[in-house]
Formats: C-alpha cells, structure tokens, sequence
C-alpha cells in the first residue's frame, strides 16, 4: 500500500458516499406512492449510505491500511448492490412498468454510471492498481463529461418552461459537452499515439473552460432555487449535487494540469 491509499480511500469514499445517499432520496421521491417496495429499498440505501459517511469522516490519514482496505470492500459491496437496483429500476422503467414515475431512465442510467465509477475505484484502490497518467486523464474526462452533458439535459428538463433563458442555456451547455465528449471519445479511439503531453494539455485546458462555465451556472441555478427565485422542480439538494460533482471534474482536471507539468499536488484523487 502507498503512502496515499489511506488518504484517497477517504477522499473518494467521502464524496461518492454522499452521492449515492442522495441518489438514493431522489430516487425515492420520483417513485409512485403505491411502488413502497422499491420506496423502501431505496430508503434502505439512504441508511446504509448514511451510516458509511458517517463512518468515512471518523476514520483519519492514520488509518490502519488493512482497516482502510476492509472498509474499502465493505463500501464497494454496499455500491455493488446499489447498482444492481439501479439496473433493476432501469428494467422496470423501460419496460413501462413504473408509468407515471418522476423517473427519466437516464437519470437512472446516469446514477448507476456514478456507481459503477465508484466500485471501480474502490477495487483499483484496493488492488493497487490506479492507472498510468496519460491513460487515467483520458478515461477520466470520457466519464465526467458525459455526466456534465446529462446534467445540462436534466437541468433543461426540470426547469419550467416558462423559464426560457435558463432553458436554453442549460440546452447549449448539454450541446458543448456532447461536442467535447465526441473529441474525447476520439482521443481514446486514437490512443496510445494521441498521449502527447502536447495534445492531453490541450485537451484538459479546452475542458476546463467548459465545466468553469457549466459549474458557475450551476451555482447560479442552485443559488436561484434556494431563494424561490427561478420557476423548476429541481430539488435544492439536487442543484447543489449537481454543482459538487462539476467542481470533483474541475479539482481533478487541476489534479491533472499539476502531474503533467511535474508539479507536487496535494489533490487526493
């Protein structure tokens, strides 16, 4: 185990802990009131989720690297089981029967995407496994673009829409990033030759212009929902979750701005 297991086991546990407890109430919410099995699976996650941030903030950077290891299998077999009802919902929505549920089979898609993201993480952490620089940087800026481009088609979706300034901006950041994913997708067809210091750079620096962008509007919208300013039915928790997940994209892209050009980071990713 590195020096830095301990530190990056908390780190991604502490974040993505969260993510998947909120999942877990947004999911419930958008369920029929008569789907009280899958209301009450869902709230069973929120608990289990709950208790393990709980327990990540109680843990320090002197973790035991067994106990941290432990804890990492316990978590990843908690988000393993998340997926799969995820899935399972995914089925059930796209097989029309949830009709009337507050459920885009996207936004199921695009959770049980942040799930399989997590586990994966914990298994790499766990196996000592992380990957190389040039490939880590293009996988992950495939993954998180794509989660930018469905958060604008959320936000787009959710607004009123009377509210049509805020509706076609959140349009045009959903066609920004499906353009910078499209490019990505690209680079990775084109690795191991498109792992230029020269094109990666450029790469992040172009990506990190549009998620500074798309996470100050967020913030914007987030703010605006909060007062009771702006006309929606995006749940305050959702505007900040969506806005916490732009900034994870852009502490990372700084993450990997810093190894490029060789400098120290004290980034935990």
């Amino acid at each position: 185990m590195s020096d830095g297991f301990v530190a990056r086991s908390l780190d991604e546990i502490r974040f993505w802990s969260r993510i998947m407890k909120e999942h877990s109430l947004f999911i419930k919410l958008g369920l029929r009131c008569e789907d009280t099995q899958l209301i009450n699976e869902a709230q069973q996650f929120f608990y289990i989720f709950e208790q393990i941030e709980t327990k990540s903030h109680e843990l320090t950077l002197n973790t035991d690297p067994g106990q941290m290891a432990q804890f990492n299998a316990e978590v990843y077999n908690a988000v393993s089981y998340i997926w799969a009802y995820k899935r399972k919902l995914l089925g059930l929505i796209l097989h029309c029967k949830l009709a009337g549920a507050n459920l885009f089979p996207l936004l199921i898609d695009h959770t049980s995407r942040e799930a399989n993201y997590f586990r994966n993480r914990l298994s790499q952490l766990n196996q000592g496994q992380l990957e190389p620089l040039p490939d880590a940087i293009i996988d992950e800026n495939v993954f998180f673009l794509r989660i930018m481009a469905d958060h604008a088609k959320f936000i787009s979706h959710l607004l009123d829409p009377s509210e049509r300034k805020l509706v076609d901006q959140a349009q045009d950041f959903s066609r920004d990033f499906d353009q910078l994913l499209f490019q990505a997708v690209d680079l990775d067809s084109m690795r191991p030759q498109s792992q230029t210091h020269p094109l990666l750079s450029q790469f992040l620096d172009q990506n990190r212009v549009s998620v500074k962008a798309l996470r100050d509007f967020k913030k914007t919208a987030r703010d605006l929902i909060e007062a009771c300013r702006i006309k929606s039915i995006i749940h305050p928790l959702l505007a900040d979750h969506v806005f916490r997940e732009a900034e994870r994209f852009l502490e990372i892209i700084d993450m990997f701005e810093m190894a490029l050009a060789g400098k120290p980071s004290a980034s935990k990713h």
